[in-house]
């Protein structure tokens, strides 16, 4: 029910968002029934359909091949989805400033109305005073002609005819540069002249600046923009994970390792993710970049796969190059558990790396253990950190190598020294590293909770969306240095 329910808001949510973009990118910028506007339209259906099906295609058992299909539209789509929002949030801060600047510039008012135009008030002879009419003020109320007396009654109704004529002739050229007036407007414009000599006086009618076109240009302006930056991000963060990840290097003190032991490097790598994506020439990168570090130790940390055995194993085939003068070890992730962590654990086994399931080793120096995730726990399989800590010699420094960061209070309990995890990718999309740093006591580097140091590595591969902003995929050397040296 609960699932059901989440479902259900998660559905909302990308109607509604999906909704917003089209408004912005397609409604406010193309004409009704145009096929650039069908087009749009059309993504907006299309676009989030193939989201959705690259997100349950390996849950429900689909073919690998379709997997792959719909796996880089479907979730590099969910990345633009993501940055395009954003950019278009921003661009709805800049929208109503640029509609002001404009407005400023072309003399109206932000409502997109152009200024009035005064009109000069007619005015009699110099020396009296004008009453809009062209009508003496001399001349008494009472003595005043008026113009029936003044022009025939057959001459009337023509100069009548002839007035209203040219009024007509005049108003179409208005009307062809002017939006539609206000009702204020029209009653001014339509009102009687007052006197003979009005049509002739009164100045240009008003004209009004093209409001429409004015936010046809913004929309098209701050839509373009946004566009540019959404997808400029989505590119270069798909670049740097598909280029592969980069070498960081560390340097833990550990209070226990002995001198003989300082200096010792661990390559650290978690979260490859070899899935639809990413596959094997990706793991390839990898390994190539683990071995030219020369590490004396590899340790794999969980999150290797997303698909079974029968899909990936030859993608994964690469990690039989790997080469440490110690070997190279493997624990769970809770990606494994989601495609046959039994399976995984014995074709790791068969490619040479050491899996440690809730077991501990001797190293030079040191105790290297290493829990499965407890994401395990669903299947009787979760970490067992009695059986991997319980019954050593605690004088000697102990690493762990652990999937997930919030299990280091149960490091503490157990004495340990180190603990390597990953799981996190440091947040992949910003600002995902927010909602991170929310479920997760550490996101990324070299942390201490009392006398054990946490270090958790960004990881080097990409969950979902092949991208990574804010975020970039490492594979990190960690060099255990001895207080004694």
């Amino acid at each position: 029910m609960v699932f059901a329910l989440v479902g259900l808001v998660v559905l909302a949510l990308l109607g509604a968002v999906h909704r917003y973009l089209w408004r912005r990118f397609v409604g406010d910028t193309t004409a009704p029934g145009s096929p650039l506007r069908r087009a749009g339209t059309v993504a907006a259906f299309v676009l989030p359909l193939l989201s959705i099906g690259a997100m349950t295609s390996g849950r429900v058992g689909a073919p690998f091949w379709l997997q792959q299909v719909l796996a880089w539209p479907g979730f590099l789509w969910l990345a633009c989805l993501l940055y395009l929002t954003l950019a278009l949030l921003v661009g709805e801060v800049v929208r109503p400033v640029l509609l002001r600047v404009l407005a400023r510039r072309d003399g109206a008012t932000p409502g997109g109305r152009a200024g009035t135009v005064p009109e000069p008030a007619t005015a009699g002879p110099a020396g009296e005073s004008g009453t809009g009419t062209g009508t003496p003020a001399d001349i008494p109320d009472g003595t005043r002609p008026r113009t029936e007396e003044l022009v025939p009654s057959h001459s009337a109704g023509a100069s009548a005819r002839s007035e209203a004529a040219g009024r007509t002739a005049t108003e179409p050229a208005t009307e062809s540069v002017a939006e539609p007036a206000t009702e204020p407007e029209r009653d001014q414009e339509t009102e009687p002249a007052a006197g003979p000599l009005a049509t002739a006086a009164t100045a240009p009618a008003t004209t009004l600046a093209p409001g429409p076109s004015r936010r046809l240009f913004v929309s098209r302006v701050v839509g373009g923009a946004a566009a540019a930056a959404g997808l400029a991000t989505v590119g270069y963060g798909a670049y740097g994970v598909l280029r592969g990840p980069s070498v960081r290097r560390i340097t833990v003190p550990l209070a226990k390792l002995p001198r003989a032991a300082h200096g010792f490097r661990i390559a650290v790598v978690s979260d490859i993710h070899i899935g639809p994506i990413l596959g094997r020439a990706h793991t390839r990168r990898i390994v190539d970049t683990i071995n030219a570090t020369s590490p004396d130790l590899v340790a794999v940390v969980g999150d290797l796969v997303d698909g079974s055995v029968a899909d990936l194993g030859s993608a994964a085939e690469p990690l039989s190059a790997l080469r440490a003068r110690h070997g190279s070890f493997f624990v769970t992730g809770n990606h494994e558990y989601f495609s046959g962590a039994g399976q995984w654990v014995d074709h790791v086994r068969e490619l040479g790396l050491h899996p440690l399931e809730n077991a501990r080793v001797e190293i030079e120096g040191f105790d290297l253990a290493g829990v499965n995730d407890i994401a395990g726990e669903t299947e009787g399989q979760g970490p067992d950190f009695g059986r991997a800590l319980g019954d050593r010699d605690r004088g000697r420094a102990a690493v762990l190598l652990a999937h997930q960061p919030v299990v280091i209070h149960d490091a503490v309990e157990h004495g340990v020294d180190l603990q390597l995890s990953g799981h996190t990718h440091g947040g992949q999309l910003w600002p995902g590293n927010l909602l991170a740093e929310l479920a997760n006591p550490t996101v990324a580097g070299l942390e201490r909770y009392g006398d054990t140091q946490l270090f958790v590595s960004r990881g080097a591969g990409a969950w979902g969306p092949p991208v990574r902003v804010g975020a970039p995929s490492d594979i990190t050397v960690v060099e255990l240095a001895s207080r004694q040296a």
